[in-house]
């Protein structure tokens, strides 16, 4: 049996459907791309051009749900399928576009510069608990205007595994396409066996900006998987009760859904989101309160009704330091999100309302998720019966560390952390330093980079990555890249 966290009754899950139908007519989805629009009118929608406000009927969107895939693969770069994308299978990334990073020496924030974002790259290819890169640092040693497809060029450099990211533009999406098509070798590869999903993000309430369509659209037409990220902030861009958040993330799930189809059926596309729980006393978004984690699994089982690949930024903290209150936000929110079953849940490292991320949170994470994908596995009966052949052999004797028994289960059963979390004696936590959780977490990182192995892409293909970036930044004033930090 696996254990499994629902937070809504089967009537409520209908309900919660039903009205997220009913707001797709009225008030109707605000969408500022002139293309999704008249993709919607000629689908049947009631469209008016001028306020850009489409009533979309509910056949209309059930029809997308039909052509939507209910499940679909991330390949690395090896060409191995190493994420499933659908069911309960539960799967983790980093958190992705911080604005700072943690300073493993000063404990501070800071801007992060190209050199970090390659370490965090690195860090995450070694980490085994971790399924997928992303695009997790915005680099402010390039134009504002590329940091988004730098970003991209950069983990292509150094990673093996699949990516999750994102386009700050219109344009600079199709530089993206460009070096994903240059790694895989050609579109029809880039679509058979995508090694990347892009981040699409509706604008609460019911509102997509041109931006974001135009990116799910161009994901949708080439066959690059697009994430929805819905972003209801309870009592502030949304009701403040929880369920009624749950019925606007399901509205503009809905409507993302029925464009990604209408643009190319088929396409596959994750129901997902990055809601909270406003708090009205600090005016914040935050990341760690259980309000939040109660509407992201909430709107994960609303998916799974209607059978759709989940997603959902848990497992982070609004701590500004990793310390306790860290420990606690992050260990609930992914435990809770594993029990939801989230197809990947993004968020490993990132602090301070989703805005910064850490080298020694992202190993200390790692642990929680370890724990919670042990969890999730439950129990099982080894061996039948269970217990009565070895215990009826030796009695009373507590001799179960010296059985075959127990060396052919022990690492099986029990999840074995590592030196990050410290399970020794008093005495032998002593003559190992005393460290704190932040030291041992400090030299977990460089233990872990020492292993890193580097990606495997040709010279030339690295010449080609550059070039394409090189292009883009030159539109903007940069003749040329920050090197790589390639040693």
């Amino acid at each position: 049996m696996r254990p499994k966290l629902n937070l809504l009754s089967d009537a409520l899950v209908e309900q919660i459907i039903a009205e997220g139908f009913e707001l797709l007519m009225n008030p109707g989805v605000r969408v500022h791309n002139a293309e999704a629009l008249k993709l919607l009118a000629d689908a049947g929608a009631k469209v008016d051009f001028e306020t850009q406000i489409a009533h979309i009927p509910e056949s209309v969107a059930r029809r997308a749900l039909e052509t939507r895939p209910s499940e679909f693969h991330l390949y690395n770069l090896d060409g191995e399928q190493v994420v499933h994308y659908g069911g309960d299978r539960v799967q983790f990334d980093p958190g992705s576009a911080a604005i700072t990073v943690l300073d493993s020496e000063t404990q501070e924030q800071r801007q992060p510069l190209t050199a970090d974002f390659v370490k965090f790259v690195k860090l995450v290819e070694t980490i085994p608990q971790l399924d997928a890169q992303s695009t997790a640092l915005v680099c402010v040693d390039v134009p504002d205007e590329i940091g988004d497809l730098y970003r991209l060029y950069l983990a292509l450099n150094f990673m093996r595994k699949p990516i999750i990211t994102g386009a700050f533009r219109k344009d600079t999406w199709w530089t993206m396409k460009d070096m994903l098509v240059a790694m895989v070798g050609s579109e029809k590869a880039l679509a058979e066996k995508p090694i990347a999903v892009f981040d699409v993000c509706p604008s609460p309430p019911l509102l997509w900006s041109d931006l974001t369509c135009q990116n799910m659209i161009d994901s949708a037409r080439y066959g690059i998987p697009s994430e929805l990220v819905s972003m209801p902030l309870a009592g502030a861009t949304s009701p403040v009760t929880l369920a009624a958040a749950v019925v606007q993330h399901t509205a503009e799930c809905l409507s993302g859904v029925t464009i990604c189809q209408l643009a190319h059926e088929g396409a596959p596309i994750v129901w997902g989101g990055s809601p909270a729980a406003f708090d009205m006393r600090e005016g914040t978004t935050p990341m760690g309160a259980v309000g939040t984690w109660m509407i992201d699994c909430a709107y994960t089982q609303i998916g799974k009704a209607l059978g759709m690949p989940t997603h959902a930024y848990l497992g982070m903290t609004d701590a500004k330091v990793v310390d306790a209150q860290c420990g606690l936000e992050s260990s609930g929110g992914a435990l809770m999100a594993a029990l939801a079953g989230v197809n990947m849940v993004s968020g490993a490292g990132m602090m301070d309302f989703e805005s910064c991320q850490s080298y020694e949170k992202l190993v200390i994470d790692a642990e929680i998720i370890g724990m919670s994908k042990r969890l999730i596995r439950g129990i099982e009966a080894r061996d039948n019966p269970i217990a009565l052949t070895l215990m009826q052999e030796l009695g009373h004797r507590a001799d179960y560390l010296a059985q075959p028994h127990t060396l052919k289960w022990f690492d099986k059963e029990l999840y074995l952390p590592s030196a990050v979390i410290d399970r020794g004696s008093l005495d032998a936590w002593k003559k190992k330093g005393a460290k704190t959780a932040w030291e041992r977490a400090q030299d977990r990182v460089e233990e872990l980079l020492a292993t890193y192995q580097p990606a495997p892409i040709s010279d030339e293909l690295r010449a080609e990555l550059r070039d394409i970036t090189t292009h883009a930044a030159q539109k903007f004033g940069m003749d040329e890249l920050p090197p790589l930090p390639l040693d």
